[in-house]
């Protein structure tokens, strides 16, 4: 099915605005990162600008979503350690248990910081975003610079052996570190992002994701199994609300 860019927009901002409604007067909210959870910031600054909300403090997961939020009014706050009420983000995939690859804007390892303490974490997307099985595409992959050719090595046996595997279990076409010009891209937290890019989606996402966190060098994966409570999507249908495992927690 094709679709428009102004179409997708649309969808996105649809979503976004759904999943405001679940931020209170007096919450603290996590600020997701890109493109679809950039509305979301949009529509809470608006919505304190209108005194329809107060005392919203929000928690951004990337610089670009600090300065976002400071342009729309919305005031800041540390992460403490009673975390956060509502986290509002998107995400790349988002398989039927609300498993989701994120971070493709490389900003996964703030996302995942933040979303772990959500009470209520609702992820948003456009519908072209479910998959019945994570790895359609890219998995990023945040590296500490220092000897990151040797953790790439490690890397690449991980890879090996999910290859070696039955062709249903998945494969990893190539792997590539993320480039900024002629240097690598720096995260927010000063590492690299390495891309692993699938040919087949994978069957463990589980498995998938002790494997990586075991090499050392490797700082997080954009593999988020079971963080999300609802995933809020729009598309031509309209919109449609999912429950997660993690809904009940």
């Amino acid at each position: 099915m094709l679709y428009a860019s102004m179409d997708l927009e649309h969808f996105k901002q649809q979503a976004a605005l759904e999943a405001v409604k679940h931020v209170q007067s007096g919450m603290t909210v996590g600020l997701g990162t890109g493109s679809t959870a950039k509305y979301a910031v949009l529509e809470i600054g608006r919505k304190l600008r209108e005194g329809e909300l107060t005392d919203v403090c929000g928690i951004p997961t990337s610089e670009a979503t600090r300065r976002l939020a400071l342009e729309q009014g919305v005031p800041l706050v540390d992460l403490g350690e009673g975390g956060v009420d509502v986290a509002i983000d998107g995400a790349d995939e988002i398989d039927p248990q609300l498993n989701l690859i994120k971070g493709l804007g490389g900003a996964l390892l703030r996302e995942k910081i933040v979303e772990n303490t959500a009470g209520l974490f609702v992820v948003i997307a456009d519908e072209t975003k479910l998959v019945n099985r994570l790895g359609r595409g890219r998995l990023p992959v945040e590296v500490i610079p220092f000897g990151y050719k040797s953790t790439l090595k490690y890397l690449q046996k991980v890879v090996d052996v999910l290859n070696e595997g039955p062709p249903s279990e998945g494969r990893v076409q190539s792997m590539d570190v993320r480039m900024e010009g002629d240097r690598p891209f720096l995260s927010d937290g000063g590492n690299y992002i390495v891309h692993l890019n699938f040919s087949v989606p994978l069957a463990s996402p589980w498995d998938f994701e002790v494997g990586l966190k075991g090499i050392p060098g490797v700082v997080e994966t954009g593999l988020f199994l079971r963080y999300a409570h609802l995933a809020v999507i729009a598309g031509r249908g309209g919109i449609t609300t999912l429950e997660g495992d993690r809904a009940g927690v």
